[in-house]
């Protein structure tokens, strides 16, 4: 007979649960999903499993999120069915029911990413178009030349034919009315930004206008501002204005839910730079609570700013980010088990083997080759004849016998110290592999479909060796 399971879980992560399941495909055994009646799913408890369970039990083993705290004795016992605890992430689950998983689909997006150029003004045509070729390689969807205030732009037309001939699609920024109407004739795509005294412009150009309060936070003149552009047929994006933290940032976020139940079919801007630049956190963790707050609201168009060198990557954590909202707004889930990229300074699941595992493992070793793990209590380093454990790499220094080996000694030492950095993060270390920061570095693809070149310590010219000896 076919084996039945019962996975289960609770409201939030019922749908995606689900859909989990059916992606498996054909199994070896029938399957069923419970919402037990909690919101988070580790908060079920023995008593209300109990309560809310229909009896009798149409499953062979009943299969509990691996956060559930309960006694699994007394549940098997008390339902008259095997209850089993599953994997911590439901990612994991495939893994755990001995079947292969597709993976998360992070190729849909439904957020258009303005990309500033702050100093386009003081830059030459050819530096504008090779940033905005890196903007574009990096998530970006729109090029926005920032003017400067009382700052020359002559060449502002020139920009404009150059990125448009090269495929791109521009915005001109500014609060000068004359740098907007040239920007609109010379065909710009969109100008930032209009109010309901300057919609004018976009009544005489083909430009989509971004809208915004003719004084600062005054939602009814951009309300005025979107009746009227309707009313005139001009297609619209309305900004309320995110404004920085301590100097207005809490009802800035009020006005945007405001504005969307004002204007609920209206396209709404973001302008997150005010958040990324001016907040002293990396921009990662920043990114996803502010295009969290957009998912949440349909809010379909950001403008990002990328100056300040902590956020040097913050328009691919914007691009990753709106991946990362949007497959979870579809599959009605958290944001969380998606691996987009936005982890970057620790990892979910830092150590892929316990202790007594890698000692398991070194026990079994026959041979002279150092292999490096990490663990919940530091840094394994071991071979047949030792099994050192440390929380830096220059504690195991004394350990190694590398002396007539330069090569070696410095393979095994950048790989310490890899590990280190690793271990004191929380991130997952594997040997002869680059640590992963997510998006926060760039990282070349590798063809799956070939094998890897032979490491540096193989490369040797001078003595080759083994990788990990």
């Amino acid at each position: 007979m076919v084996e039945r399971l019962l996975l289960l879980t609770g409201h939030l992560a019922h749908p995606r649960l689900v859909r989990l399941m059916t992606g498996l495909g054909e199994l070896p055994f029938s399957w069923e999903v419970l919402d037990i009646g909690v919101k988070v799913a580790a908060l079920m408890t023995e008593a209300i499993i109990l309560r809310r369970l229909p009896r009798p039990v149409a499953a062979d083993r009943v299969i509990l999120p691996g956060r559930c705290r309960a006694d699994l004795d007394h549940l098997s016992r008390a339902a008259g069915v095997a209850f089993v605890r599953g994997p911590d992430e439901m990612a994991d689950l495939p893994a755990f029911l001995g079947r292969g998983a597709r993976p998360p689909d992070l190729s849909r997006h439904d957020i258009r990413i303005f990309s500033e150029i702050v100093d386009a003004s003081a830059l030459p045509v050819e530096t504008i178009l090779a940033r905005a070729d890196k903007m574009r390689r990096e998530g970006a969807d729109v090029i926005d030349l920032g003017c400067l205030p009382d700052t020359p732009f002559p060449h502002l037309e020139d920009c404009i034919r150059t990125l448009k001939a090269a495929g791109h699609r521009v915005s001109v920024d500014s609060a000068d009315r004359r740098e907007l109407e040239r920007g609109a004739a010379a065909g710009a795509d969109y100008l930032l930004s209009l109010t309901e005294e300057s919609l004018d412009i976009a009544r005489r150009f083909p430009v989509t206008p971004i809208l915004i309060p003719r004084a600062h936070g005054d939602l009814a003149s951009l309300v005025r501002a979107a009746e009227a552009a309707t009313k005139a047929g001009i297609s619209f994006i309305v900004d309320p204005i995110l404004d920085p933290i301590h100097f207005g940032f809490a009802a800035s976020i009020a006005r945007y839910t405001e504005t969307r139940r004002l204007l609920p079919e209206a396209e709404i801007m973001m302008g997150t730079g005010n958040l990324t630049e001016l907040t002293e956190a990396d921009s990662s963790g920043v990114t996803a609570m502010l295009l969290g707050l957009c998912s949440e609201l349909f809010i379909r168009n950001v403008l990002v700013v990328q100056v300040s060198p902590h956020t040097r990557r913050t328009l691919a954590e914007h691009d990753a980010a709106r991946r990362l909202m949007f497959a979870a707004r579809e599959d009605e889930a958290l944001p969380k088990g998606y691996g987009a990229g936005l982890l970057q300074l620790h990892d979910l699941k830092p150590f892929a083997a316990t202790p007594e595992e890698i000692a398991e493992r070194a026990a079994e070793v026959r041979d002279v080759n150092y292999r490096i793990e990490t663990a919940a209590d530091g840094i394994h380093l071991y071979n047949r004849d030792i099994h050192r454990v440390a929380p830096d790499a220059m504690t195991l220094y004394p350990f190694l016998d590398t002396a007539t080996d330069g090569a070696h000694a410095f393979y095994l030492g950048t790989e310490l110290a890899k590990a280190e950095v690793a271990f004191s993060l929380g991130k997952r270390y594997v040997q002869d592999e680059p640590l992963d920061f997510g998006c926060a570095t760039e990282r070349a693809k590798e063809d799956v479909s070939k094998l890897r070149e032979a490491g540096h310590t193989l490369r040797s010219k001078s003595k080759p060796d083994k990788v990990g000896r």
